[in-house]
């Protein structure tokens, strides 16, 4: 029996052996980041740059696969069920892991259903206006659609996305009456914008950028609780009367849950060594996104924080998926 015994736990040695030689020489192979929105949006321009630099040093090449549709969910859901052994990844928003599951019924749990690596960056919305709106300041457009109650219109890139929820916020915390006007991605949104079709969108700073600063349309503030480095010069909304209000979208790398510590733990060290690099920095901030580069357990804490925040959110405001 003893020696019986001795023969189980010398194969069971010899196996964790085994795993543990493949965490130490990961990755052996290519690794895949799976990104849920298509090629040129901004959630695959921060994996292309990630995975270009975490290919330089390692031996294994990084593929970025674009599987968009559902919101981001069938990339998530690929993800979350995939082999944890850190070869398939999850470039993840907060829409995909922290608004979707107030939205949809989905096919993973956000919580339970992926190992955090890191919360890479965040890029505030900001808060543009058709030129013709006579306002300049949050103030003065709050002012405006006080006295125009149902009248002021906002589009945005689909119910439940990021810039939807930034609106529905300043809704609730400014008592406004402003009507929703959806758009099947923020770039469609903006030739309306710019027509004077809707008066006011939330969006991703990248996307609005180049037109904001060939003055064809009018920003108003951001929000972030810190100033964007791409526009330094414009407030925040918590700045603006409205202390505490944030509605930005942060970039996450995430495994599937199970994923063995010593592959999470080398991820995430390579993963800020990349975002220290001046030129990756500099691409980022030009794009209006701020590297943050957190551990594994701050990001787990984040996730866990801003799920209930926005699940109230969303059930007050009655928001259905588009």
């Amino acid at each position: 029996m003893k020696q019986k015994l001795a023969v189980i736990l010398s194969v069971s040695a010899m196996v964790a052996a085994g795993h543990a030689a493949a965490q130490t020489n990961y990755p052996e192979k290519p690794v895949r980041i799976v990104v849920g929105f298509p090629p040129g949006s901004s959630p695959d321009v921060v994996a292309r740059h990630l995975g270009q630099k975490l290919a330089e040093s390692w031996a294994p090449p990084v593929v970025v696969d674009n599987v968009p549709g559902a919101a981001g969910n069938i990339a998530a859901e690929r993800v979350a069920k995939a082999t944890p052994d850190g070869y398939t990844l999850a470039l993840a928003v907060n829409a995909q892991i922290i608004f979707n599951p107030s939205l949809y019924k989905l096919p993973y749990h956000p919580v339970k259903d992926f190992a955090p690596v890191s919360q890479l960056a965040v890029s505030p919305n900001i808060l543009v206006v058709h030129n013709g709106v006579p306002a300049k300041t949050v103030k003065e457009l709050i002012a405006l659609a006080r006295t125009r109650p149902g009248d002021i219109t906002f589009a945005s890139g689909g119910s439940g996305s990021s810039p939807h929820l930034a609106a529905e916020l300043l809704k609730s915390v400014a008592g406004l009456d402003i009507r929703h006007i959806p758009y099947k991605g923020v770039v469609v949104a903006i030739p309306d914008l710019l027509a004077g079709r809707v008066m006011m969108m939330f969006s991703p700073i990248s996307v609005v950028l180049p037109v904001v600063r060939a003055g064809k349309l009018r920003p108003l503030a951001v929000t972030s609780l810190r100033r964007s480095s791409a526009v330094p010069e414009l407030a925040t909304i918590d700045e603006s009367g409205f202390p505490g209000f944030e509605a930005t979208v942060w970039y996450g790398l995430l495994g599937p849950a199970g994923t063995a510590a010593p592959i999470i733990r080398k991820l995430h060290l390579e993963t800020v060594k990349v975002l220290a690099l001046p030129d990756v920095r500099g691409k980022f901030a030009d794009l209006g996104i701020d590297v943050i580069g957190n551990s594994p357990e701050e990001f787990a804490t984040v996730i866990k924080s801003e799920i209930p925040k926005w699940a109230k959110l969303i059930k007050e405001s009655g928001l259905k998926p588009d």
